[in-house]
């Protein structure tokens, strides 16, 4: 039996004027999730969030490594972020820098903290975005990026639940 997937299930709260957290339940486990989001190939299968085709997606997945990637949206715009891991814990965790690179002040980057909490077969993914600002946190909230969010998420999921079902 194929598991489903769940369809824009993200929750997005605002715990300080600096903070964005995600918290997502997927229907796969947490090293599945986990590899979607750290595999190059797999990330260019949902990270666009069918706005466009992802062009780069580097992962030099260690502490002190880069990551960088861009998309061309279907209305032919750029779209590129990077930054830098600063903690791996496999399966489980990962803190790193974030940069949108369209962003006007070339210094603003936030720190992002993954944590994935598996139960059952299920796992929670929660997102802690923290920035450096109360504005750049609006910026990133008004940017409509929580649609982007819910569709990229059920790309993931449906990733993860593929690695399952090749497995």
């Amino acid at each position: 039996m194929v598991a489903a997937a769940s369809k824009g299930t993200a929750v997005v709260t605002l715990p300080s004027d600096t903070q964005i957290l995600i918290t997502r339940e997927f229907n796969a486990p947490a090293h599945l999730i986990y590899r979607a989001c750290t595999t190059p190939e797999l990330i260019k299968r949902w990270w666009s969030a069918k706005r466009g085709a992802v062009t780069v997606a580097e992962v030099d997945l260690r502490v002190g490594g880069r990551w960088r990637w861009v998309m061309v949206t279907d209305e032919g715009f750029e779209v590129g972020f990077h930054g830098e891991y600063r903690e791996i814990v496999p399966n489980e965790r990962i803190v790193n820098t974030e940069v949108f690179e369209g962003f006007p002040e070339p210094d603003a980057y936030s720190v992002n903290t993954m944590t994935l909490t598996e139960h059952a077969g299920r796992t929670t993914m929660t997102v802690l975005v923290e920035h450096q600002r109360p504005e750049h946190r609006d910026a990133h909230i008004n940017s409509g990026m929580e649609a982007g969010m819910q569709d990229a998420y059920d790309l993931l999921e449906e990733a993860a639940i593929a690695l399952r079902a090749d497995a």
